[in-house]
């Protein structure tokens, strides 16, 4: 059964929203069981908003705070954000992590009515190279099982997710793509980027 490539990539997001390791990472310290029982808690979460009947505003709401629990929010908006991190100035950098975060809540949050009656289920953890892989299976109805695998690592000082890949799609780097081509339609300016995303 072929599937729309915006449902896989939503659900990457919603279940917050990559290939090879992309992020430059510390030492190694989040255990295989600590990464495993945080995307358990992350998936509970989601589906609980999926069947909770509350509005489409309620439902980005709470993906927003879902996203704030479980995600490194500032590696994931400053790697979309590119070469162009590294010339932000520190209020640019802290302005574009928000806008950012509420930017993939509006993005992905409204869809989540599409999910209602699937299931995400946690089925291995693996040590790559200095994170954790964590792989799930998502089941959604009218759909062939596809998998989502989680990278979580403590480099915000708390065991979050930086990474998701579905079926090897690297959702993160497409974010960093969708992100430089509207900066670059602005002729690269961040400010205008920031205020265009609020």
């Amino acid at each position: 059964m072929t599937r729309e490539p915006g449902r896989r990539l939503f659900l990457a997001s919603g279940a917050a929203a990559l290939g090879a390791t992309v992020l430059p990472m510390p030492a190694f310290a989040v255990t295989t069981s600590q990464a495993r029982s945080m995307v358990d808690g992350l998936v509970a979460e989601v589906n609980q908003v999926i069947a909770s009947g509350v509005s489409e505003a309620q439902m980005i709401d709470r993906f927003a705070q879902i996203f704030d629990r479980y995600a490194d929010v500032p590696t994931i908006a400053l790697y979309a954000l590119g070469a162009d991190a590294r010339v932000a100035t520190p209020q640019q950098r802290e302005q574009f992590t928000r806008v950012f975060r509420r930017y993939i809540a509006q993005k992905y949050g409204s869809r989540f009515r599409e999910f209602i009656g699937g299931e995400v289920v946690v089925e291995d953890a693996r040590v790559v190279n200095n994170f954790v892989e964590v792989q799930t299976t998502a089941y959604l109805r009218g759909e062939d099982p596809f998998r989502v695998d989680f990278h979580v690592s403590d480099r915000s000082g708390r065991n979050a997710f930086f990474n998701i890949i579905i079926e090897g799609v690297n959702m993160l780097l497409s974010e960093r793509t969708e992100i430089g081509a509207m900066l670059d339609r602005r002729g690269g300016n961040i400010d205008a980027l920031i205020a265009d995303l609020s």
